[in-house]
């Protein structure tokens, strides 16, 4: 392919019985295929320089369908990757006038989002890929993000995102386990341009961003990039909440086309927040009927328990009340990253990148969590017999820390007829999270209770006693992770390849955590309970393929690959666990094991300008942690999950003015043994069976562009406990987009967003939910030079 050059990556989903439709449309498409240049070898070979994303050739067939991966694992052109991946390239995010990192990944079926529970609350990036929690599995350029789902991320400096699906821990390290996201950052190329997008829209919307590349004179192959951003909104559909954010990315560039390249980048991103914690389930299980006065707002609705109501959610017309407490609720969140990246090349086939990674995370925030006041949880049955809810205390002052390091060496060689693309490498990494607990004191010392609001009709300004101090708690996890690995990919001639890995990971953490003493009520701030924990885990990851080629523009494979989650992994990212025995339970518990096999085809069509991709799978998740029904602070490793099912997907252009990308997802999902009886034979918590997104855009006469997308996603619960979990009905959510082209250098573009204001559940946690957004109209202004 003559754009394998400069290309980082591409493409979606795979799907079942669409597989072997893939292989007999692809043979009659082959019939009037050219066949491959003989500079084709030599042509990927050219892609090391990571740093550029410049698009070469024909533009059209590259727009939605980048060409390559940016991981250096990955040598093959994604067509030929035997892995199911999603990647949304900057084109798309630009069109669809995308904000935050979830309105990216609604591109992808098989990911549902997830409200975060605890200190915690929902804010950052909380996600499921396939059914399997992912939010500390997101990485930017190759590297694990720092603190991971403790901030939400803004593509203001984007390149393209790259889904990749089932266990992968032979190339991500540890987690994995339902996939992996890689965000690829923009850096500077040699070629000035000049560019800026002003937003506005309803609810208050404010948006402004910019991004300059120029070549620095005098100075050969060397170019500086700056990108910044300014976002405001209100939320759609949401009562009070704010969110409010700024950000800069600097980097410079030397050697560009040169054999030795260095790139130093930094992100720097500050957000101001009024944090949403969303909308309490009502339990299921409670048994008096809450009376709705006559002149209340929802007319004529007499009840808002959930007697009858499949869900547990509260009528739609409370999914825009607001919980949180105005006066006391806050988010304040700075995010630093600075990135080195060094690149040789000693010859054609010998080649050497090498990667240093500072990041920094500092999460301020106080949260409500609105709870039941009149919930009996001691009880079988819960008893809500008023609306009242308590507008529950939740804080986090958390700082993250991390620095990592990566080498690789891809080497490439002829061993007789058969060639290698062999990639080795090292990864070290100092992680240190430490979170400090803080409570609300009276001023005689007691503790002070949380305000009293209402269901129906909350009060988001009451005043609360006492001042927010710090109570003596604190969290501190430092982890140490060590690595080594090696890739191989087999070309034994122009139909058959064997592609595999296999990585090893030394995984040390120390765990110092101190409680808040509050016998009688008094706030004592030097007598809480200390533990000084410490676990270290070895593991061997890999992963198999064997590809068959029968066209250039085709691939069949069948997968095999393998992860593990560490007992201490999500320690460095939540609060002290709940008891002693529990801290000391999980310490002494071996991971969690996870294997995926999958079948896949994946075929180029239209002039390799639209690849069409299926996939079938299976992932299984052994020495699963429960919870020990006789005694909830003990975790037992004797679960067991499921999840399979099958993807199509699709990415590109149909014609040289039709481009879409999408798929659909079928998700059965079962977990086959657990400690807790009523979990056993449940689905895997926010896992819906289907999902599907569509996002397709025309270009007209006139420089007129329209475009619509859609997504779907099933229902889904809250948890696996078949007699405790709360239900989020499926929802449709449409968007549409209108753009005009007054010459070269000006744009104007319309984007609605939830066209029909649908109201439905986004985001699912245990013991609440966040609504999504209402309807929203944004239009936009964009200048390039």
């Amino acid at each position: 392919m003559n754009t394998d050059s400069s290309l980082r990556s591409s493409r979606l989903p795979e799907g079942f019985v669409f597989t072997g439709t893939l292989f007999a449309i692809g043979q009659l498409a082959a019939q009037t295929t050219a066949p491959a240049p003989a500079t084709e070898k030599k042509e990927e070979q050219k892609t090391e320089n990571m740093g550029e994303m410049v698009v070469q050739g024909d533009f059209e067939k590259t727009l939605y369908k980048p060409e390559r991966l940016q991981s250096p694992k990955m040598t093959q052109p994604l067509r030929d990757v035997a892995q199911t991946v999603t990647v949304i390239p900057k084109e798309v995010m630009k069109e669809q006038a995308a904000s935050n990192l979830r309105d990216v990944l609604r591109n992808v079926p098989g990911i549902s989002m997830q409200a975060g529970e605890g200190g915690g609350g929902p804010a950052g990036d909380n996600l499921a890929i396939r059914g399997f929690a992912a939010r500390s599995d997101i990485f930017v350029d190759g590297m694990r993000d720092t603190s991971s789902g403790g901030y939400s991320r803004d593509p203001f400096v984007f390149e393209q995102v790259e889904v990749t699906k089932g266990p992968a821990s032979a190339n991500t390290g540890r987690g994995s386990t339902g996939g992996s996201i890689n965000i690829v950052t923009k850096v500077p190329h040699l070629q000035n341009s000049y560019g800026a997008t002003f937003s506005g829209g309803t609810d208050d919307y404010m948006r402004g961003t910019f991004d300059v590349n120029q070549e620095i004179p005098g100075l050969n192959g060397a170019a500086f990039r700056l990108n910044g951003m300014y976002h405001d909104q209100d939320i759609p559909g949401r009562d009070h909440v704010e969110n409010e954010r700024w950000g800069i990315a600097p980097s410079i560039a030397f050697g560009l086309g040169t054999d030795t390249r260095f790139t130093l980048s930094y992100m720097h991103m500050e957000q101001d927040n009024v944090p949403d914690y969303g909308v309490p389930w009502i339990p299921r299980n409670s048994v008096v009927p809450t009376q709705v006065t006559p002149n209340n707002p929802l007319g004529t609705v007499t009840t808002v328990n959930n007697t009858g109501l499949p869900s547990g959610a509260p009528p739609e017309s409370l999914y825009s009340n607001y919980y949180g407490n105005l006066n006391r609720d806050y988010e304040d969140i700075t995010t630093d990253l600075i990135t080195g990246v060094f690149e040789h090349d000693f010859n054609e086939n010998l080649k050497l990148r090498s990667t240093l990674r500072f990041g920094r995370n500092d999460r301020d925030s106080v949260t409500t969590a609105p709870r039941f006041v009149d919930g009996d949880t001691s009880a079988p049955i819960a008893n809500f017999n008023s609306l009242a809810l308590t507008q529950q205390f939740q804080s986090r002052d958390q700082v993250d820390t991390a620095v990592f390091g990566q080498t690789d060496i891809r080497y490439d060689f002829n061993t007789g007829t058969i060639e290698h693309n062999l990639v080795g490498g090292f990864e070290v990494g100092h992680e240190v999270s430490k979170l400090l607990g803080r409570a609300v004191e009276n001023p005689n010392g007691t503790l002070a209770a949380a305000p009293v609001t209402n269901l129906l009709f909350p009060n988001n300004y009451l005043p609360y006693a006492g001042s927010i101090v710090y109570n003596g708690a604190f969290t501190q996890t430092v982890s140490d992770t060590a690595a080594l690995y090696l890739f191989d990919t087999i070309k034994f001639n122009d139909c058959w390849e064997l592609s595999g890995g296999l990585r090893w990971d030394s995984y040390e953490v120390d765990y110092d955590t101190r409680t808040a003493d509050t016998t009688n009520n008094a706030l004592v701030t030097t007598n809480g309970v200390l533990s000084d924990l410490g676990r270290n885990d070895s593991n061997f990851s890999y992963r198999a393929a064997l590809t068959y080629k029968p066209v250039r523009e085709g691939s069949i494979y069948l997968g095999y690959g393998t992860s593990f989650n560490p007992s201490t992994e999500g320690l460095s990212y939540i609060a002290s666990p709940g008891g002693t025995n529990n801290t000391l339970n999980l310490f002494n518990a071996p991971p969690e094991e996870n294997e995926t096999i999958e079948l896949g085809a994946k075929w180029e069509f239209f002039d390799q300008k639209l690849l069409l991709s299926s996939a079938i799978f299976r992932t299984e998740k052994t020495n699963a942690r429960t919870t020990d029904p006789t005694d909830p602070t003990i975790v037992t490793l004797t679960g067991e999950q499921v999840v399979q099912g099958f993807e199509v997907g699709f990415a590109g252009s149909i014609t040289d003015k039709w481009r879409v990308i999408g798929g659909y997802t079928f998700l059965d999902s079962e977990v086959k043994s657990s400690a807790v009886a009523a979990e056993v034979g449940s689905e895997v918590s926010n896992t819906p069976e289907n999902s599907f997104s569509l996002w397709t855009v025309y270009d007209l006469p006139k420089n007129i562009s329209v475009g619509v997308g859609a997504q779907y996603v099933g229902s889904r619960y809250n948890n696996n406990n078949v007699d405790t979990r709360q239900q989020a009905d499926g929802f449709t959510i449409f968007n549409a987009m209108a753009s005009y082209a007054m010459n070269e250098n000006v744009t104007f573009q319309l984007n609605v967003d939830n066209l029909f204001d649908e109201e439905y559940i986004d985001r699912v946690g245990g013991g609440h939910f966040v609504p999504g957004q209402g309807r929203s109209a944004v239009l936009s202004a964009t200048l390039n030079f």
